[in-house]
């Protein structure tokens, strides 16, 4: 599932590469060589992804071949390149290095302990009067069963509503409830993808994706994400699907966790008819989508510019609600919704039909719920960013319109190193390699801003305590880190 970058794409990647840092010390091909590498190390340029030939390269940036020959030679020498003669050039880290998505969580009891690792907020003060009402609406179940796999028709026709007032017509039929968006997303993947199959995702992605992706032993391709700007870069996301055709594409087009970018819905256009053209299911989670901040407009959902049932679409209630309620769901086409639900009876039979009526509530009242979790995540999100400006002022942060997350760029290579020393002064972080899969974007940080604002700056200035010492202070290399992110 090779994708081959052209000249021209990777000379806009490079963007002003011979006018770096230190340039002036350093001839044309060890700047160029450097800059690739800068690429690799971000996750912007992925793994295994062949490199244009040189001849077209130097014409794209307008240099020598001699330069763009001894770049690629630095790059084999550093091992960020492997070539074969007459076959190409390709990208790769030295030594094969890979950073697994899962590890094992080890949670702690301690009350100074700031978790900044899971990015989800406390629970609406709507929910306990939810779980009353929802408790009178019980004896109405009691007389059956109880097992419902595709959800009871009551919240199935509450997500539905909601999917057809963001201007994409939905029936029940085509909802099936799950337990929660993780759930979702595990069912269709079982639906949808063959044991190693080809799949393509973001970089950075979501954790929890990558670790579901790696159950099922996907072959994985990534498209790298800019820190700045729109973040997809629409030639080279379209270039994936069409060169690779992935049997799967897993995207995150609302707030993407962790960036925060929001997809045009041109983009979403085409990203639909590309995947149509090459046969790839796409598996848009909208987890996000409820929460624009500012007063942001979001585009249409992506399902809506598909007409030939390859956008399946998974959400659910944990970030704008609550994580402990454990409510997500699928829409897709009814009969897909069918054989979703027929695959689902062999791993949990059905969601709890309690939670169900709980979510019957709050999505009752979701105008009001969700119009005050939007106010406090903003007035969150602004705290954190002026934090991490005035004590950090080294790191480069883009303010999200949405979502709840901010992805900080480094000073440094130095996530997993910070992560370690922030968990000796009380802070919890999850380190820029964990949402990435080949051991880069280690000058990368998701900060989450789901706590109250005076923990987030707490946690800032206790951060850029141990940033300052982190050069000469002892690391901990085995010291093992939590891995429950959400």
């Amino acid at each position: 599932m090779t994708v081959l970058v052209r000249g021209t794409q990777l000379a806009r990647l490079l963007g002003q590469w011979h006018a770096l840092p230190g340039r002036r010390r350093n001839p044309d091909y060890l700047a160029l060589a450097s800059s690739v590498r800068g690429l690799l190390a971000d996750g912007r340029l992925a793994l295994g992804v062949r490199l244009p030939a040189e001849r077209e390269l130097a014409e794209a940036l307008r240099v020598s071949r001699t330069t763009v020959t001894a770049a690629y030679r630095e790059l084999r020498e550093s091992g960020h390149l492997n070539s074969r003669r007459g076959a190409g050039s390709w990208t790769m880290l030295p030594g094969g290095h890979r950073v697994a998505s899962s590890g094992l969580w080890t949670p702690q009891d301690d009350l100074d302990m700031i978790d900044l690792g899971c990015a989800a907020l406390s629970a609406p003060p709507q929910l306990v009067p939810a779980a009353r009402a929802a408790a009178e609406d019980l004896p109405r179940y009691l007389g059956g069963a109880g097992y419902h796999p595709t959800g009871i028709v009551e919240l199935r026709e509450a997500v539905a509503r909601n999917y057809t007032e963001r201007g994409l017509p939905t029936s029940a039929e085509q909802i099936m409830v799950t337990s929660g968006t993780q759930h979702a997303l595990d069912l269709v993947l079982r639906l949808a993808l063959p044991t190693g199959g080809s799949v393509l995702v973001e970089s950075p992605t979501y954790p929890n994706a990558l670790a579901a992706l790696a159950a099922r032993r996907a072959r994985i391709a990534t498209h790298g994400l800019a820190p700045g700007g729109s973040g997809w870069d629409a030639e080279l996301l379209l270039s994936a699907v069409r060169q690779s055709r992935p049997r799967l594409a897993y995207l995150i087009p609302e707030f993407q966790n962790p960036t925060g970018h929001l997809m045009s819905a041109e983009l979403r256009e085409r990203v639909v008819a590309a995947a149509h053209a090459g046969g790839t299911d796409l598996v848009v989670d909208e987890s996000f989508v409820d929460l624009p901040l500012d007063g942001t407009p979001v585009p249409p959902p992506t399902a809506v510019f598909d007409r030939h049932s390859r956008v399946i679409s998974i959400g659910g209630m944990s970030k704008p609600y609550w994580g402990g309620l454990r409510i997500g769901w699928v829409r897709a086409s009814a009969p897909q919704v069918q054989r979703l639900a027929a695959a689902r009876v062999g791993v949990d039979m059905a969601s709890p039909v309690l939670d169900q009526l709980v979510a019957v509530r709050l999505l009752a009242e979701a105008e009001t719920i969700v119009a005050a979790r939007r106010t406090q995540l903003a007035a969150q999100r602004d705290a954190l960013v002026a934090a991490v400006r005035a004590s950090l002022p080294d790191w480069q942060v883009v303010v999200p319109n949405g979502g709840v997350t901010l992805w900080a760029e480094l000073d440094g290579p130095i996530s997993s190193a910070l992560s370690r020393a922030a968990e000796e002064v009380g802070v919890r972080l999850a380190p820029g390699p964990r949402f990435g899969l080949d051991g880069t974007l280690e000058r990368f940080l998701r900060l989450p801003f789901t706590l109250p604002a005076a923990e987030l700056v707490e946690a800032v200035h206790r951060i850029a305590t141990v940033r300052y010492d982190l050069d000469r202070a002892p690391t901990h290399p085995h010291r093992r880190q939590p891995a429950v992110i959400a």
